[in-house]
């Protein structure tokens, strides 16, 4: 292959490559910093660019130095990723996509992203995202609007939207992410892509404020299930920083993912609770558990009736944005885009008792999918609840027929699974009549991320569709209802 087509590689593929000898870490800089200039003007989705240290990173990896993690799973062999602008990368400009920290240059690299490196790893830029990760669509006063590959007058939505984009236009072989509500799932949805959210404790999540609070996690992002797989080995086991995690298996995600799982049963729900949902969208999400059947799965059609699941996610999230963001809103509550101050002033606003409800609400939920999970071994869902929209709104006015309140209500499907505690991965399914990428949240047991991923392996393979990414970025319309 040419420095000019090896984008066009799979994640595993050029690893495999780069442990031959074929290929070198420094052939493949050159190769994403050429697709990146390329493609960037259209998608603006890695705003940040760190070439020079990467090619040291690579320099140092050639010459024998830092590979002490070689044998281990998840080794990366000098493969460039992509870091979320969530995480800091020691050197290099993290904003956070918030004027706050447009500036900020940190010392030190997050817990996770020194994972990476240590299993060769190397960071090539950071990836768009909305102000501090809050938002169904990525942008930012920093960096502007990431645009959707597949039609750039659409959102990649948020908000690993920039990692998201990266992938399908090809950028990038893996992007690291994070989710609370859906931000893995709904841009690897939007972008016919995949990105699996975690257990809570699978990935560190570094020094963070809300150390004990199982919503947010960090996870991986990639065009197809090995590579997902792969991205996970390097990214899980345990870490001091974080109280939560815990030791990676013993059998690595890329040997489980080779190996054909035994068809089991599934659940397929179109919705959860009163979550409104795309017509079109349910449609094709049932047509695709078609695959599931021909691969020798049982499916069975079953309803999930949560009560107030939006209450009880918002009761909790804005919790969290409390501990995050209060002391920041009295010190830069003008630089603060206005859902983040709305989100902190709920929970601000929330008494000892609405938080205690919330919390009986989470276990009860809990304790309902673990019911299903004794009867199936995986639950579907649609990966959102509408397809990509316009790239200049924050979210949809209303979805089926249902006018929406706020930009949260746009991911209800994704943070009913947030709260289950479950780890969950967007597996795209099919287009819609726009060609809009559409996909299934498949959710797996709590810490089961090796059948899922396996299960989701075999469906790919069936299905065909990764095979559809990379793509050159496509210019269109928004489509009118």
């Amino acid at each position: 292959m040419t420095t000019t087509t090896l984008y066009q590689l799979t994640a595993v593929e050029a690893v495999t490559k780069l442990r031959a000898g074929d290929i070198s870490p420094l052939e493949l800089i050159d190769a994403a910093e050429a697709r990146i200039r390329a493609v960037e003007p259209d998608i603006n989705a890695l705003p940040t660019l760190c070439l020079d240290r990467a090619r040291a990173h690579a320099r140092r990896l050639m010459a024998g130095q830092d590979r002490e993690a070689e044998d281990e799973p998840g080794w990366l062999a000098g493969l460039p990723v992509a870091i979320k602008d969530l995480a800091d990368v020691a050197g290099v400009r993290t904003t956070h996509g918030s004027p706050i920290f447009t500036d900020h240059v940190p010392d030190a690299s997050h817990p996770l992203v020194q994972r990476i490196e240590r299993k060769g790893g190397i960071v090539i830029g950071k990836s768009n995202t909305p102000e501090f990760g809050a938002g169904g669509s990525t942008f930012n006063e920093v960096f502007g609007k990431t645009h959707n590959p597949w039609n750039t007058a659409l959102t990649p939505a948020g908000s690993t939207g920039g990692g998201a984009a990266a992938l399908a236009a090809g950028e990038i072989w893996l992007a690291h992410g994070s989710d609370h509500g859906g931000s893995l799932r709904r841009p690897a949805t939007y972008c016919s892509v995949v990105g699996l959210r975690p257990s809570p404790g699978r990935v560190t999540r570094g020094l963070v404020n809300t150390m004990f609070s199982p919503l947010s996690v960090q996870g991986p992002m990639a065009r197809n299930v090995p590579d997902l797989a792969l991205f996970l080995d390097t990214m899980a086991g345990f870490c001091p920083a974080d109280p939560l995690t815990f030791d990676a298996p013993e059998t690595s995600f890329s040997a489980a993912v080779a190996q054909a799982p035994r068809p089991g049963r599934v659940a397929y729900a179109p919705t959860i609770g009163q979550s409104p949902v795309d017509r079109e969208t349910r449609e094709l999400c049932r047509a695709g558990m078609g695959i599931f059947e021909d691969l020798g799965w049982t499916v069975e059609d079953i309803s999930i009736d949560i009560a107030a699941v939006e209450e009880t996610f918002l009761a909790l999230r804005s919790q969290q944005f409390v501990i995050d963001r209060e002391l920041q809103l009295q010190s830069h509550g003008n630089q603060i885009k206005a859902d983040i101050i709305w989100n902190t002033e709920l929970g601000l606003a929330q008494s000892t008792s609405d938080l205690a409800r919330a919390e009986r609400a989470r276990a009860d939920l809990y304790r309902h999918f673990m019911a299903l999970f004794a009867d199936y071994d995986l639950i579907v869902t649609p990966g959102a609840n509408t397809p990509a929209f316009d790239v200049n709104l924050r979210h949809p006015d209303a979805i089926d027929g249902v006018k929406l309140e706020h930009y949260m209500a746009a991911s209800t499907l994704t943070a009913a699974i947030t709260l289950s505690a479950a780890p969950a991965l967007s597996l795209p399914c099919g287009f819609d009549q726009y060609g809009r990428p559409v996909g299934l949240q498949v959710v797996g047991r709590p810490r089961g991320e090796a059948a899922l991923l396996a299960a989701c392996a075999q469906y790919e393979g069936k299905s065909g569709l990764s095979a559809r990414v990379p793509i050159d970025p496509r210019e269109g319309t928004v489509p009118q209802p």
